[in-house]
């Protein structure tokens, strides 16, 4: 009987620790995912926006991208209802006309979500790559203002220091492009150094916006994230064709949406549709700490990338301020005191998932289609 007990102990415990190490394997992975989403989106954006030739339309690719995010939700959503096809519509019809007043709340978000798709084109095209990662850093301390003023939510001590550098840091970055403004490509004069900075901040103002108050929605929802994700994607489809129609109309009835795409272009479009959506799977095995790092480290890639794709010359003040940025990304991911309340996430992963910035307390809803072994995991 003892000998029984002793082999199912033994028999758990070798489960357990192959379950810790399948966990610590995930993390690992999730943490590979978030460095190449958010340094690969950057550089791929800012790569073909500086090629010689027809220029795409950015609002079209930002169409496109809400387009494919929608399309992919609804294949979750019927794979989650077992391909019964019924259920799904009956479902979308209750969700997003039914309770249409729980749709509209979402135009909002998305409007914001929608500016800041196109603003981020309009940034990568007219500042360095790793100039733009680091200054977009700043959406984590709009968010967390927001955060303290809409949310009444709490910062430590730790945090709010890292507000101050991270603050700091993009300052000494702005100081240094200002005095050395050659750019990051041989030819500059499609460029205006000024435009892109406008951008990236209003940017960070719309992200951090956007995000506390779609948290803000989500207090008390019970809906489906991928329902969530396709509420917003019908309003940014919408609201990105009226900015198509407002910014470039003329010249797409002329060229045709697709003027310009290449397979690099797809490239972009595709990493802006689904990298983020796959971000907000990943993020559920990965903890602030491993968010932080990760957006340490992508700034890290886009910088060394940008050396020698785009001719980026890093000096001693950039990499000062960069170095400040890494910092404090890396301190106000760190978890609060035990006894304090839940921190604020480390900002969002990226601005083309909005709901990858938030947290997945709701994780359940993934079980579905990911590993057993790991959908018990709730991050250390």
């Amino acid at each position: 009987m003892a000998g029984g007990s002793h082999s199912q102990a033994a028999e758990e415990k070798t489960v357990s620790r192959g379950q810790s190490e399948g966990n610590r394997r995930l993390k690992y992975i999730s943490l590979a995912v978030l460095v190449v989403q958010n340094a690969s989106l950057i550089l791929s954006i800012r790569y073909v926006r500086t090629l010689p030739g027809d220029r795409f339309f950015a609002t079209s690719a930002v169409v496109m991208a809400e387009v494919l995010k929608v399309l992919t939700c609804l294949l979750i959503i019927l794979l989650q209802k077992r391909f019964n096809l019924k259920e799904m519509v009956l479902l979308l019809i209750d969700s997003i006309f039914i309770q249409y007043k729980d749709t509209l709340k979402l135009a909002v978000p998305s409007l914001i979500y929608t500016l800041q798709n196109n603003l981020q084109y309009i940034a990568i095209s007219n500042l360095p790559a790793a100039t733009f990662q680091v200054t977009y850093q700043l959406k984590i301390l709009t968010t967390a203002l927001f955060s303290v003023m809409m949310l009444r939510k709490s910062l430590s001590k730790v945090q709010w220091v890292s507000l101050l550098l991270l603050f700091a840091g993009v300052a000494i970055v702005q100081v240094q492009q200002e005095g050395n403004k050659e750019a990051s490509v041989k030819d500059t004069s499609n460029q205006n150094y000024m435009a892109g900075l406008v951008a990236v901040v209003i940017s960070c103002l719309s992200s951090g916006f956007a995000g506390v108050y779609f948290e803000k929605i989500l207090k008390g929802s019970s809906a489906s994230v991928w329902i969530r994700n396709v509420q917003l994607g019908i309003f940014g489809t919408a609201l990105g064709m009226l900015g198509l129609w407002w910014n470039d109309g003329a010249a797409v009835a002329e060229l045709g949406f697709l003027f310009g795409y290449t397979n690099m272009v797809w490239c972009v479009i595709f990493n802006q549709a689904f990298g983020g959506l796959l971000v907000a799977v990943v993020v559920k095995y990965a903890d602030n700490i491993l968010k932080g790092f990760a957006t340490s480290f992508s700034i890290i890639v886009s910088t060394v990338a940008s050396i020698h794709l785009f001719g980026f010359h890093v000096d001693l003040l950039f990499t000062a301020g960069a170095g400040l940025v890494i910092g404090a990304v890396y301190m106000y991911s760190l978890p609060k005191a035990p006894g304090g309340s839940s921190s604020l996430s480390s900002s969002s992963a990226s601005s083309s998932a909005p709901l990858a910035s938030q947290r997945m307390d709701k994780g359940q809803e993934m079980e579905a289609f990911l590993p057993k072994c790991a959908g018990k995991e709730k991050g250390s």
